[in-house]
C-alpha cells in the first residue's frame, strides 16, 4: 500500500511516544510506503486535490527517526488510505481542511477519519449523545448558567470545547475565590461555550483513554494517573500512563460505541473515561498507543495496519 499521513511538523514529534511514528513505522515493516505531509500542503485545483509530499524512510532510532526518499506534488487519489492525524485546535484551519479531503474522497480517495465525521464530531460536545455513559454535564457560554451548575454541585471541572492534552482545565470548588475570573477567562466573558462536569474523585485512579480501531475495542485501556497535586490524568500535563485490561464498564462503553462510530467512518477513537463515566469522545489524533504496547506486549499500530490493509483490500 502508498499511505500518507497529515501529521504535525515532524521536528517537533518525539518518535519514542508517538502513535502516528509507531503506525507509520509498523506500516513501513510490512513493505508499505509512507508518505507525509502537513494540512498546510493541501491545495485543490482542476478538479483535484493535492499536496506537497514526502515519501520517508522510517528508522527505530529516536533521533534521526525518518529521512526523506523523495518530494513530490501527490494527488490524495494516487494513495490507498490518508490519515488525518493533526493534533488540535480544532479552528477554522482545520475545519478548511476538512473541506478539502471531503472532497479528495468525492474524487476517489480514501481518507481516515473520515473528515466529515472529523467535523461533525466535536471531541467534548459528543459525549451528549450518551447520556447513560457521562457524568453530570453542562454545556453553556452564559456565566449565569455556569455559576448555578457550580452552586448545584459544589466541585466541578471547567474546559474549553477545543482544547487537547488537559490545556485550560480547571477545577472549581464553590467557594473558590478565583471562580469569577476562571468563568470569565473560559467564557471570554460569556462570548465562548465551554463545558461544565461534575468532579469525579476517581480521577485519582486515572482518566482511563480507551482506544477503539475499526469497530473493535483494544483489549487494554491506558489509566493515566495525574501526579501530586494535580486534577489533570493527560499525558502531556505529566500524568503516569498505567495499561490495564478493559474489563467491567469500559469494556461495555467501549462495546456499545464502537460500532456505532465505526459505521460513521471513523476509523480510530479515543475514549476517555474517568471511574464509571465517559468525559470525552477522541476523533482528530488520539494516542497511547506505544505505553499499551510496551506494556501489555499487545501492538495495537499492528492491529491499526490490520484494519487499513483490510479495508484497502475490499476484504
Amino acid at each position: 500500500m502508498k499511505l500518507a499521513f497529515i501529521l504535525d511538523p515532524l521536528q517537533g514529534l518525539k518518535a519514542y511516544k508517538d502513535s502516528s511514528v509507531a503506525m507509520m513505522r509498523t506500516a513501513a515493516k510490512r513493505g508499505h510506503e509512507v508518505w507525509v505531509f502537513q494540512r498546510s500542503a493541501l491545495a485543490w485545483r482542476d478538479a483535484s486535490v493535492t499536496a506537497r509530499a514526502q515519501h520517508i524512510a522510517l528508522t527505530e532510532q529516536d533521533e534521526p527517526w525518518y529521512s526523506v526518499v523523495e518530494e513530490a506534488i501527490q494527488p490524495l487519489t494516487a494513495f490507498d488510505a490518508v490519515l488525518m492525524r493533526q493534533d488540535p485546535p480544532f479552528d477554522f484551519e482545520y475545519i478548511a481542511a476538512t473541506w478539502l479531503l471531503e472532497r479528495a474522497e468525492a474524487e476517489g480517495a480514501c481518507i481516515w477519519n473520515k473528515p466529515r465525521s472529523i467535523r461533525d464530531h466535536s471531541e467534548k460536545v459528543a459525549i451528549t449523545e450518551f447520556p447513560q455513559f457521562t457524568p453530570t454535564t453542562l454545556i453553556a457560554r452564559d456565566p449565569v448558567d455556569i455559576h448555578a451548575f457550580i452552586d448545584e454541585l459544589g466541585d466541578v471541572i471547567l474546559k474549553p470545547l477545543d482544547g487537547m492534552g488537559g490545556s485550560s482545565i480547571f477545577r472549581v470548588l464553590r467557594n473558590d475565590s478565583n471562580r469569577n475570573v476562571i468563568v470569565e477567562t473560559l467564557t471570554a466573558f460569556g462570548t465562548r461555550s465551554i463545558m461544565a462536569q461534575r468532579y469525579l474523585p476517581a480521577i485519582s485512579q486515572g482518566d482511563k483513554r480507551i482506544l477503539l480501531i475499526a469497530g473493535e475495542p483494544v483489549p487494554y485501556c491506558l489509566a493515566r494517573i495525574p501526579m501530586a497535586g494535580e486534577t489533570r490524568g493527560n499525558l502531556a500535563a505529566g500524568g503516569r500512563g498505567v495499561a490495564r485490561p478493559l474489563l467491567g464498564r469500559d469494556r461495555e462503553i467501549a462495546e456499545t460505541l464502537a460500532p456505532i462510530l465505526w459505521a460513521r467512518g471513523l476509523l480510530i477513537v479515543g475514549l476517555d473515561v474517568i471511574g464509571d463515566c465517559l468525559t470525552e469522545i477522541n476523533v482528530t489524533s488520539p494516542t497511547c498507543f506505544v505505553e499499551i504496547t510496551q506494556q501489555m506486549r499487545f501492538d495495537v499500530a499492528a492491529m491499526l495496519v490490520d484494519a487499513l490493509e483490510r479495508e484497502c483490500s475490499g476484504s
